[in-house]
Parts: C-alpha cells; sequence; structure tokens
C-alpha cells in the first residue's frame, strides 16, 4: 500500500507522461506535492520504485516510466499540479497513447516531414530541407500540421529531452507561458526552449542548470511550433 504523498507523486508522474510524454521535474514535483525540499521528491521515487510501481533509466536524467498504478487508482492529482502545456503555437498538447499493435487502414500513421537539426542549447540554424518522413500514429500528434527535428545539445535534459532524440512540433505561431516551443530568433536562429512571458518580453528556458535564460523583446522571437512528441532510440 502507497502512503498519500507516494500515490499523488506516482498520479503526477503518470499524468504528466500521459499529457506530454515526459516526466516532470523535481522542481515540478516538489511544487505539485507542496514539499520544501528536493530530498523528499527522492525518497518518495526511491519508495515507488522499490514497490515496483516506477522504473528509473540509468544514465539518463529525470528517466522515469510508470510500470503501474495502484489497483485503486482514486488518488486526485494534488491541487497544486497543473497540466504542462508547451505553448509554442496555439492548441493543446494531445494526451499521448501507448502505442499499439501494427497500424491498421483503418488508423493508417501520418508521414511526418523531417526537417533538419534543432538547438537545445547553443542556437543553431533549423527547419532547413525536407530529407525524409517519419511515419507517427494519429493518436501521438492532434490535430493540425507537424514537422520533426532531430535534437542537438543537452540543454532541455531535465525536460526529458536528449541529444539525438527526435521532435515532433505542431507548427504554430502562438504559445503559453510554460510550453516548449521551436523558437526562431532575429530571423536567424532557432532553438528548442520553455517559453516564458515576462510582460512584454520573451524569455526562452532552457532545462538545464548550466544554461542561462536568455530574455528579448517580442519582435526578436517568433513562435515556429510546439512541442508535441518525442521519439528515441536507445
Amino acid at each position: 500500500m502507497l502512503t498519500r504523498k507516494q500515490s499523488e507523486l506516482l498520479r503526477f508522474i503518470h499524468e504528466r507522461l500521459q499529457a506530454e510524454g515526459v516526466p516532470p521535474s523535481f522542481d515540478e514535483m516538489k511544487e505539485a506535492l507542496d514539499l520544501r525540499s528536493k530530498s523528499g521528491i527522492h525518497r518518495l521515487i526511491m519508495a515507488l520504485e522499490e514497490r515496483g510501481f516506477i522504473k528509473r533509466l540509468a544514465n539518463r536524467a529525470r528517466a522515469i516510466e510508470v510500470l503501474r498504478l495502484p489497483e485503486s487508482a482514486t488518488v486526485q492529482t494534488p491541487a497544486r499540479a497543473r497540466p504542462f502545456a508547451p505553448s509554442v503555437i496555439s492548441g493543446n498538447l494531445g494526451r499521448a497513447r501507448p502505442a499499439s499493435s501494427a497500424p491498421t487502414n483503418d488508423n493508417p500513421p501520418i508521414m511526418v516531414p523531417m526537417m533538419g537539426r534543432i538547438a537545445a542549447g547553443t542556437p543553431i540554424e533549423a527547419i532547413q530541407t525536407r530529407t525524409q518522413t517519419i511515419p507517427m500514429p494519429a493518436d501521438f500528434l492532434g490535430a493540425g500540421d507537424h514537422f520533426a527535428l532531430e535534437v542537438r545539445g543537452d540543454s532541455m535534459i531535465e525536460a526529458g529531452i536528449h541529444e539525438s532524440d527526435t521532435v515532433i512540433i505542431r507548427k504554430q505561431d502562438t504559445a503559453e507561458t510554460g510550453d516548449i516551443v521551436v523558437a526562431l530568433i532575429d530571423g536567424e536562429e532557432a532553438t528548442l526552449k520553455r517559453l516564458r512571458k515576462r510582460g512584454a518580453s520573451i524569455a526562452l528556458e532552457a532545462a538545464n542548470p548550466a544554461y542561462e535564460t536568455r530574455i528579448f523583446g517580442p519582435d526578436r522571437v517568433k513562435i515556429q511550433g510546439r512541442l508535441v512528441s518525442l521519439l528515441r532510440r536507445y
């Protein structure tokens, strides 16, 4: 049997994975459970892992897999927990579902164009030339047009986004605070960052303490899309 806090954390991680495909950061877990330090989160995660509810993936920052939920899954998400909404273009993230068996003719995959590389670190040129297409289940995309980019750099590692991952981006030109977006800076450089709105300014925030948050005037940043899915080869 799980304690109330263990159940709350398990449900929070599970719902974040369902909504975004990546687990929450330790800071987000701490805030959601109203704990004073991240050491409490570490203890809860260790307890959940020992009881076989989650699995931590070796050599992957913030990589957590939910193996099962309690048979009586009635614990509510903590009141302070808010669904993550990577607001890089408009629209809500589709809820990710476990991949089913091979697609049927009634639900064929959607071919998403691979458009080059995107920096999760020092901005590099992105949205280059269509090189190939990637088949994606429709449930992983939702409405709208999408494109794929290969990640370069480690500035989003605590958001579960690693070097050589492939991110699936929904084309949008607006975003909300907290969204992970493809942002074009000064019409020349594109980067993958979490968007924060600070008054009239726009902050592009890394998910790695080694990188500083960069702040720009609204006329210098153009949103090109919002993260909706992520692919990784092991």
